[in-house]
């Protein structure tokens, strides 16, 4: 007969283990906040990146999110290793245009922010600052093909969510003005 074993995965040991790997990457919350910065200083000139920071921290402590850095950046690591079986194997190496499972991936990050997440995600992935730009440098050795559009789905999640908290924060300010 066999024992049923009970499964459990430590919360703290995945959130960890995310963070481990961005940084092995070469990927820090600020460079994510950058981002950030970068999508909402029009809308918000006071906007800090110590404020970016703050959101970019919240979307990384979701499991989805968690689970979605760790998968990709495996499967990064993977095609580094010419692990991966023909031909995905060169799709991901080369990060082929027409190979998209990257893209479903990241858009697993947005999606937990709402719709204004997928505009800001497809204008940050189209112009490639900061990070993205680094991490799309195809003559270092590394492959990102999944972690570049992870990090801009990161940026354009916690660009999403510090939106929605502004827009909530002036409601409030206008209901109070009213009582």
């Amino acid at each position: 007969m066999f024992k049923q074993v009970t499964y459990s995965l430590n919360s703290r040991e995945v959130a960890e283990a995310t963070n481990s790997w961005l940084d092995k990457r070469g990927v820090s919350r600020t460079s994510i906040a950058q981002l950030v910065h970068f999508l909402q200083k029009d809308y918000y000139p006071e906007l800090t990146l110590d404020e970016c920071i703050s959101h970019v921290e919240a979307v990384l402590q979701k499991r989805e999110v968690q689970n979605a850095i760790l998968t990709g950046i495996q499967l990064d690591l993977l095609a580094e290793e010419g692990k991966l079986m023909a031909p995905l194997q060169d799709m991901v190496r080369n990060d082929e245009g027409l190979y998209g499972c990257d893209e479903i991936l990241a858009l697993s990050i947005v999606n937990v922010y709402g719709s204004i997440g997928f505009t800001n995600f497809g204008y940050i992935d189209k112009l490639k600052p900061g990070i993205l730009k680094k991490l799309n440098d195809k003559n270092d050795g590394q492959i990102h093909t999944f972690l570049d559009d992870i990090v801009g789905a990161i940026a354009a999640a916690a660009a999403s969510r510090l939106a929605h908290r502004k827009q909530a924060s002036r409601e409030e300010a206008a209901q109070n003005v009213k009582e």
